[in-house]
């Protein structure tokens, strides 16, 4: 039936462009194989009687009986308050092991979390995805009729989930622009084409802002609203909202306001694929999709807006990386010597969830965006070092 959609829509599009005879070719859009469509909850391995989920309150649990050290614990605490941090807090199936709060803040403290932003926007299009509304395989000028007949007529809404749109990108309009633009749908939508879809990987955040054009076209509703039945409120992230720029539009490169627990939420139901207490809050086959494997050749550190602990070719999000360019054969990790099936939802000045399948694990670290002078960095490995030194493993926890 999606597909159905999708053709019926891009002959819509054709015969548009051909009234006009404006088509000029455009590149080829890569497609992203896959139904995204939601089956029955997983639980990741674990039996059911230590799978809970918090209701209005976090259970909490001791780090021991969790299977984690306390005192590495602490000393991976120490040095997130050494960096700046506003929080941190680490949790293990579901129940809180460790919380700490620093900068006059608490558990009910909200805040910017930038670029983490993006992985909401991605399980946005997931979620609309398996509602039967769009198909990631659809151009995304179906729904951005701005862009029909020009250079992005074949850019694919899974392009511009994977940063490899070849939507125009520079540090300027992205850092300088955007964040501060009345209309940033009408801003974003109105940048160039400078290369064939697949072609370039860059981490694009106006490209990214152009999924709430689609998204309000693909479900008839402002997207901050759609975030907050379909997403927000279902896990009980009831100190978050979506924020919206001068003109209305939701931000979806940046822009969620959001406390340490209720991070910790989102983490919690990606680990547990999708499933909450319960309910398909999101498709399981998207879960997969997203943080599972590349979503494109170019950033073997890269899925669907999330950040991958994947070894391969770990770009920088401050450039624009063509396949040629990355050289190949490189072996590295974001999160060095941690498993590399983790992976995470990063924002500007250290903003981390850090979701790890295998321990069951999820670490959040909330922050200002701009850390205190010589105050050291707290980065993905640094949360990451939860898992790979405070963890001891299954066989020393009793939960």
């Amino acid at each position: 039936m999606r597909r159905r959609r999708s053709l019926v829509r891009t002959g819509v599009a054709l015969a548009t462009c051909l009234t006009a005879l404006a088509c000029s070719g455009g590149g080829s859009g890569r497609g992203s194989g896959g139904d995204a469509a939601g089956t029955s909850p997983s639980t990741t391995g674990a039996p059911a009687e230590d799978v809970v989920y918090p209701g209005a309150e976090w259970d909490h649990a001791g780090a021991a009986e969790m299977g984690f050290d306390q005192a590495r614990l602490d000393a991976i605490a120490s040095q997130a308050e050494q960096s700046g941090s506003n929080c941190l807090l680490a949790s293990r199936k579901g129940r809180i092991v460790g919380e700490w709060y620093w900068q006059g803040t608490d558990a009910t403290s909200s805040q910017e979390v930038f670029s983490a932003t993006k992985s909401y926007a991605s399980t946005l299009v997931g979620i609309a995805q398996d509602e039967g509304k769009l198909d990631i395989d659809d151009p995304a000028s179906d729904y951005i009729t701005a862009w029909q007949c020009t250079g992005s007529q074949d850019v694919t809404i899974a392009n511009l989930l994977s940063n490899d749109s070849g939507r125009q990108w520079d540090q300027a309009i992205d850092y300088g622009q955007l964040p501060f633009a009345s209309d940033m749908d009408a801003l974003a939508v109105g940048l160039t084409q400078t290369s064939d879809p697949g072609t370039t990987w860059a981490y694009n955040n106006a490209a990214i802002q152009t999924l709430d054009v689609v998204l309000k076209q693909a479900t008839g509703e402002d997207t901050a609203t759609f975030a907050a039945d379909k997403l927000l409120g279902p896990i009980g992230m009831d100190h978050s909202r979506m924020t919206t720029d001068r003109a209305g539009n939701t931000r979806l490169f940046m822009g969620l306001q959001s406390t340490c627990e209720d991070m910790a939420r989102f983490g919690y139901l990606f680990l547990r694929d999708g499933s909450w207490d319960g309910t398909q809050v999101v498709p399981a086959d998207w879960v997969t999709a997203a943080t599972g494997a590349p979503s494109q050749p170019i950033n073997d550190a890269y899925g669907y807006l999330w950040w991958l602990n994947q070894r391969g070719t770990v770009l920088s999000p401050i450039g624009a990386t063509t396949m040629d360019q990355t050289g190949g054969g490189e072996d590295t990790q974001l999160a060095e010597g941690a498993p590399e099936d983790m992976y995470f939802a990063l924002g500007l000045g250290g903003q981390i969830i850090a979701v790890d399948p295998g321990s069951e694990t999820v670490v959040v670290r909330l922050a200002p965006f701009r850390a205190p002078a010589g105050a050291p960095a707290f980065d993905p490995a640094a949360a990451a070092s939860v898992v790979t030194d405070a963890y001891l493993g299954e066989s020393s926890s009793s939960p």
